[in-house]
């Protein structure tokens, strides 16, 4: 009995793709079509707030006290938002009401890595990050950090569009 060589006798036939086997080497590429951004989790959305009235009106209608519930609602929203970061919501509020005993410091701190937490949720809503810790810092000596973090924080939450407060979204990185 001999063998037909290659080339020779019956015409090689392809098995169906469904049948295909992979047979070693590198496996063959699938064509996958190039869609927007894949979600990586979900979290809830946050609340738009006006930038001004979180800055100026409410703190001065509450003799200030806006301000340290601004600071903690803002550090709930961002760990809804993504539970992947830590929840430092109780220990941003204790920073401001304790922070005495660090001569300021602790309060500071908190209000620099507020900064980059907003950056990680422009980054996780699929925006390029534009916050900046130390741009808050040094709008916030000036007395405008809360505007300047509120309008970041906005950005998020005009990503998502229409969607309201509390409702889950998507995370894309």
């Amino acid at each position: 009995m001999s063998y037909p060589q290659q080339g020779q006798g019956q015409p090689y036939q392809q098995p169906p793709p469904q049948q295909q086997a992979y047979q070693g080497g590198y496996a063959p590429a699938q064509h996958q079509q190039q869609q927007g951004p894949v979600a990586v989790g979900a979290g809830l959305n946050m609340k738009r707030r006006n930038p001004v009235g979180a800055w100026l009106g409410l703190p001065i209608i509450t003799f200030g006290i806006y301000g340290l519930v601004w600071f903690y609602k803002v550090h709930v929203e961002l760990h809804e938002y993504d539970r992947r970061t830590e929840n430092a919501a109780t220990n941003a509020l204790l920073s401001m009401l304790l922070g005495f005993l660090t001569l300021g410091i602790w309060p500071l701190i908190m209000y620099v890595k507020l900064g980059g937490r907003i950056a990680d949720a422009q980054r996780a809503a699929g925006l390029q990050p534009s916050c900046s810790g130390g741009m808050g810092f040094l709008l916030g000596i000036l007395g405008f950090g809360v505007l300047y973090y509120q309008i970041q924080l906005n950005k998020v939450v005009d990503r998502y569009g229409d969607t309201p407060a509390g409702q889950q979204v998507s995370l894309v990185a």
